[in-house]
């Protein structure tokens, strides 16, 4: 198996630029993912994110999330369950409208370090589909237009935690799914793994790197791109030992954008693929999404084809 893709972001800065663009490219087109090193996000603030996150996680949440699986009986599991995952999170909107100020237990070092956090990987989601516009030779800024709708985009943060599982073999920390949305950013544990994506039939992990931060594709920029970058499904292995902090943040399309596959795009494919990718509103999608989440992508790209013919 060829290694997994790390880009070293500062090797778009002068020689090794033509070198690094067609790493990317390679990325996107053969893996869905890659690692980014290098990416301007300052290290002491990621080790502040992480210090804080697994702090927030111990005080908070550690003990609520035993007392719900123990009140579902699932500390003592001995079938598979393939309805829940084993994971502790919550959710921070940032875009169009900020939700930090609302959420409960955090305290304000925490809610002032995630908002700088947020405003960082904000910054490098929008260099990043800029270098997808180059690689797909579309104009700069299609892409970021392309999500905007009416308010611009919608951009969240899911934190998680997957604590030690006693039958990681009955229950996934996470179960497989691609993304619904746009451009993942992820600032995930570099000690504890679990992460997993299918590649090539096969389950490969991901590795956990020291200030890394992970990027993956979602299903909107497979079907703006007509397929030329595909969404990965993956998953989360949940593990006996140690917790594992998962900081993903999803920069989306906004809710009235219309997406549809780039005309440059469609008219480079062969005549049989021109109508492969429908044209939807991403609400629609997602609505659609939050109840097959976890099932396989092309019926709902297909319910999207059948929805606009009707």
């Amino acid at each position: 198996m060829e290694n997994f893709p790390v880009i070293n972001m500062e090797g778009l800065n002068g020689e090794e630029r033509a070198a690094t663009m067609k790493k990317i490219e390679d990325a996107c087109e053969n893996w869905g993912f890659f690692e980014l090193v290098n990416h301007g996000i300052p290290i002491e603030l990621l080790d502040t994110v992480e210090r804080l996150t697994k702090g927030h996680y111990r005080k908070c949440m550690e003990q609520r999330f035993k007392e719900i699986m123990a009140s579902k009986g699932l500390d003592g599991i001995q079938t598979e369950v393939t309805d829940m995952d084993w994971e502790s999170t919550f959710f921070i909107r940032h875009l169009p409208e900020p939700n930090i100020a609302e959420i409960p237990d955090l305290d304000d070092e925490y809610r002032k370090v995630m908002k700088e956090f947020a405003l960082k990987l904000e910054k490098i989601a929008e260099e990043l589909l800029d270098l997808l516009c180059e690689n797909l030779g579309l104009e700069k800024g299609y892409l970021k237009k392309a999500f905007y709708g009416s308010r611009g985009p919608t951009f969240g943060t899911k934190v998680s935690n997957y604590p030690p599982c006693p039958k990681p073999n009955l229950i996934k920390g996470l179960r497989a799914h691609t993304d619904a949305g746009g451009i993942i950013l992820l600032f995930q544990d570099d000690k504890v793994s679990g992460l997993q994506l299918l590649k090539d039939g096969k389950w490969v992990d991901v590795p956990p790197m020291r200030h890394s931060i992970v990027v993956n594709l979602g299903d909107q920029l497979e079907v703006i791109t007509n397929g030329k970058y595909k969404s990965v499904e993956h998953r989360v292995v949940a593990q006996t030992d140690g917790t594992r902090m998962s900081i993903a943040s999803f920069y989306n399309p906004g809710s009235d954008a219309v997406i549809y596959p780039a005309p440059i795009l469609v008219e480079k494919e062969t005549e049989e693929k021109k109508t492969a990718y429908p044209k939807f509103v991403f609400e629609d999608y997602m609505k659609l999404y939050a109840g097959l989440k976890f099932q396989a992508k092309e019926p709902r790209f297909d319910a999207m084809k059948a929805a606009a013919k009707a």
